[in-house]
């Protein structure tokens, strides 16, 4: 069975309310002030089970001029309108309104109910049937049934109910398999149960248990219980009238316009990129960073209309455009929304959302019109490559893209597939599935290569980059992972060397020319004439005070290229002394089986200082091995 929202739309006094009565025998008039003054004030709600067995939500909505906003509250969820028209006054501006309402939020399917016949007689009544027909023409209701009755004397209802159910039956319903929101549009608290919220599951389904997340302000709670159509559930699914019991929050913390979601799927923004269009019945054009009324789900937001490429726009056009929300909103790509101007308040335009989380950087202007053509127009690997190309280097949630697309979740998953499968994008993170554009991590790639090279030119006699300096130096805010990744790959392309924690181009060699060439045989010799007992590090760059800097560098060089041999901080040999010596100290082992530091000072005529850090670094270097106070040759039986 589908799942599918009925809701009202006309100008006030026209009979919504006494239509609904009519067809489910329930007054969605509660207020005491509704009853008082005899016109709908806030949203109500009722079920009604159709002539087929199919179960639908009713939405009334209020017609007077002064609650379009609750108006618009409302309609955001309805699959299918029911344009009530009273018979004894005909068009009135609130029908135009609400129509120009459902068309701007895009809904396709509808009925037209003509009451009040009871007050007027048949060749008035043919007449503004025909007034009707006309007025409809080029709107989605312009073949739509035109039914004639009487909510007062039950004339035409059953006549209403066969039509309404045929219109329903070819009605699509909302989308289960992307992710569960719930616009709020009443909030109460109900004794011994707590937090209660209603709304029509636009999207997505949930159950029991479930923890869900309030946005924009972030605050989590448990689903406690549900309620749909007034009996109680396990699960609530899209295209549902749905009452959430909500644990772990107080009334306080929630209102009309907030939005239920699963915890940690959306991302609230005050920044979204849509396709407006200017109402042609709206007088007089609207002008570049206009104040306007954003109206999306339940919530109403004041906002500034940033037009892209025009300084304004007339009745009836169609612009890309950028809004700054007053305050943050989580949404989609594809809801629809309403504009109604600031003042007089009216309603003016609308459209739908390309991109609702706009992240602002400066961007040439025919490129963003470019983009926004393809997040309007494109087909669903154009719009992912779009918005991974938007995500930059932060890369991307396979989730969050789904947001940002207005694709399914799980056939934005295939869309991905398929662009792995050709390169076009890659999988940086299996746990969280983020993603980043192809294009973006090559050029990455390509910026660490380029700052190497300029290392290289800069510091010739370094050896390389360390990991975290060339991180920062690519951009400081680069995440961990991606210049893992990258570092990875380009090791694995035969472009870089890492070493422990340093980077180099693979092509690098340190190059000394000049009197540095001079300078490193000096450094050499000393080292190779000293012997077992070679200078500190201290003393050799004290032995070059006007050149420091280079003699340490060259220090680097030595080691590096494997002429010295560090030993600890600050003692380094010759690598031919060191061979000399190792030679030596296997011999004395494989002759006495063992050495002490005694017999090591026998074999080499060195003090404490030199004999004990050399036994250590032929320890580590895996020559011998410490047994007690004595040293046997690793792989000896010390037995």
């Amino acid at each position: 069975m589908k799942h599918i929202i009925l809701g009202t739309a006309g100008h006030v006094d026209h009979g919504k309310t006494a239509l609904i009565k009519a067809i489910t025998d329930i007054d969605t008039d509660r207020l005491k002030e509704e009853k008082e003054r005899g016109i709908t004030i806030e949203l109500g709600f009722a079920p009604l089970t159709l002539k087929s067995g199919q179960k639908v939500g009713i939405v009334d909505v209020p017609g007077h001029e002064k609650f379009v906003k609750n108006m618009v509250a409302g309609a955001g969820g309805i699959d299918v309108v029911i344009m009530v028209i009273a018979a004894d006054e005909g068009i009135m501006p609130q029908t135009r309104e609400h129509l120009e309402i459902c068309e701007l939020l895009a809904i396709r399917r509808g009925i037209v109910a003509l009451t009040k016949t009871d007050m007027v007689d048949d060749e008035w009544l043919d007449l503004v049937t025909d007034d009707i027909k006309n007025f409809l023409q080029g709107t989605f209701l312009e073949d739509s049934p035109v039914i004639p009755l009487s909510s007062v004397t039950g004339s035409g209802i059953t006549e209403f109910l066969d039509e309404l159910n045929k219109v329903v039956e070819t009605a699509e319903e909302h989308t289960i398999s992307t992710f569960f929101r719930l616009p709020v549009d009443r909030v109460f608290t109900m004794k011994g149960f707590g937090t209660v919220v209603t709304g029509t599951l636009i999207s997505g389904k949930t159950r029991v248990g479930d923890t869900v997340e309030i946005l924009p302000e972030r605050k989590k709670a448990k689903i406690r219980g549900i309620q749909v159509y007034n009996e109680t559930s396990d699960e609530a699914v899209a295209g549902q009238r749905t009452a959430i019991n909500l644990q772990g929050i107080n009334k306080a913390m929630i209102k009309r316009g907030d939005l239920l979601a699963h915890a940690d799927t959306f991302e609230p923004s005050n920044r979204f990129d849509v396709l407006i269009k200017y109402l042609p019945s709206a007088k007089g054009k609207i002008k570049d960073r206009s104040l306007v009324r954003f109206h999306i789900g339940t919530a109403q937001i004041i906002s500034r209309l940033i037009l892209l490429g025009k300084n304004a726009i007339e009745p009836g056009e169609e612009v890309y455009a950028r809004m700054y929300l007053e305050s943050p909103v989580a949404a989609t790509a594809g809801d629809r929304f309403v504009i109604r101007s600031y003042s007089p308040v009216t309603t003016i335009g609308g459209g739908k959302i390309l991109d609702p989380l706009v992240i602002k950087k400066r961007q040439d202007s025919k490129a963003l019109l470019n983009e926004l053509e393809l997040l309007d127009r494109g087909n669903e690997k154009e719009r992912t490559g779009v918005i991974l190309e938007r995500a930059d280097f932060d890369g991307i949630s396979d989730r969050s893209l789904s947001v940002r697309t207005g694709i399914a979740f799980n056939w934005q998953k295939r869309v991905l597939e398929e662009m792995f499968s050709k390169k076009e994008a890659i999988l940086l993170e299996k746990e969280t599935h983020k993603v980043i554009s192809s294009r973006i991590y090559k050029d990455f790639q390509k910026r660490i290569v380029l700052e190497a090279k300029a290392y290289h030119e800069r510091f010739p006699l370094k050896d390389g980059f360390f990991k975290e300096e060339l991180r920062i130096s690519t951009g400081g805010f680069i995440d961990q992972t991606l210049f893992n990744r990258a570092i990875r790959d380009l090791e694995a392309d035969g472009e870089i060397v890492v070493e422990k924690e340093k980077i180099r181009l693979k092509g690098h060699r340190v190059d000394l020319k000049g009197g540095l060439k001079e300078l490193r045989k000096e450094i050499e010799a000393l080292y190779l004439e000293s012997g077992l007992t070679p200078p500190s590090t201290k003393d050799v760059l004290a032995r070059f005070p006007d050149k420091k800097g280079e003699a340490g560098n060259i220090l680097t060089v030595l080691l590096n290229d494997k002429i010295l041999v560090k030993v600890n901080e600050d003692m380094c040999f010759h690598s031919k002394v060191m061979e000399e010596l190792r030679e030596r100290y296997s011999t004395l082992l494989t002759e006495k089986g063992k050495s002490s530091p005694a017999s090591f000072r026998d074999l080499t005529g060195l003090s404490r200082k030199y004999i004990i850090p050399l036994m250590e670094y032929f320890d580590k270097t895996k020559l011998t091995i410490r047994i007690g106070d004595h040293r046997v040759l690793r792989g000896k039986n010390s037995a």
